[in-house]
């Protein structure tokens, strides 16, 4: 009688094993694991992944207790916090993954030769009410926006930065819209709750209206600024209001020379008293 490995070539037979050799001696060293060793461990496995990890994937990778696991994440979000490293372990909601620090980002990003993703102000809007309304029909982007989104819609779709979720229940059943995960990695939320609040975007216009405010610079008396950019100009700005000032007061002694005229012909003389 064959046996299914009697079937195999012998280095897939071999290859098996070794895997299965390899498991229990991760389970076997998960049960003495200490905390210096988990928080390595774990720290090996964030260098190494290219997408966040979350609770499950760590379990199943180091075979350690969710307790474990527990306190070592948050030993390493300490270790790694943002501003004290180069690289920070950032919160994605569940899943965790290591970070380039955003101030030092551009040296990664020289030494890569990558450009950053960019997005256009269409594309920014559109994302904008996806996040806010969804789940959102394109017409309903379309209606909000007052332009065709149709392929603003396709590159964010390309992007993964918005997923379908279905159909709305109407004529024509048109496509529901909602954000992905990749969503939440790129602006770096947990969940969409750390979205800005309406109350928040106007705290933010207020502020940012008085830092414009303060930093305006005080608006310079009249003939200053001529002055500092063409001295002809301000000399010809300065013989201009000389020549107003000179008509102003002309006029004035005009219209007292006519005042004092018309008193004279509206009051009679004082008659004088008999000697």
């Amino acid at each position: 009688m064959t046996t299914e490995n009697d079937q195999q070539p012998p280095d897939e037979v071999e290859l098996q094993q070794a895997v299965q050799t390899e498991y229990q001696q991760l389970r076997e060293a998960a049960r003495f694991v200490t905390p210096e060793r988990a928080l390595q461990v774990l720290e090996a496995l964030f260098f190494a992944a290219e997408k966040p990890l979350d609770l499950q994937m760590l379990a199943e990778a180091t075979q350690f207790d969710k307790e474990i696991l527990q306190k070592t994440l948050t030993d390493l979000q300490t270790l790694y916090a943002p501003g004290t490293r180069g690289v920070h372990l950032l919160d994605l909601g569940g899943r965790w993954q290591l970070r380039t620090d955003p101030s030092i980002g551009a040296y990664v990003r020289r030494m890569l030769q990558v450009k950053p993703m960019r997005l256009t102000r269409a594309a920014l809007e559109t994302l904008a009410i996806v996040a806010y309304r969804q789940p959102v029909t394109r017409p309903e982007i379309e209606d909000l926006r007052g332009v065709d989104c149709g392929a603003v819609t396709k590159a964010l779709l390309e992007r993964k930065l918005i997923r379908i979720l279905g159909k709305k229940d109407e004529p024509g059943r048109p496509l529901l819209y909602g954000t992905s995960k990749e969503f939440l990695d790129l602006f770096n939320l947990r969940d969409l709750t750390q979205l800005p609040t309406l109350r928040e975007f106007q705290e933010l216009s207020e502020e940012s209206r008085k830092i414009v405010e303060e930093e305006a610079p005080v608006p310079p008396v009249a003939g200053l600024t001529a002055l500092a950019q063409d001295p002809a100009e301000a000399a010809q700005a300065m013989v201009e209001s000389e020549s107003a000032l000179a008509q102003l007061e002309s006029a004035m002694d005009q219209a007292d020379e006519t005042t004092k005229s018309a008193a004279a012909v509206l009051t009679p003389p004082e008659s004088k008293p008999d000697a």
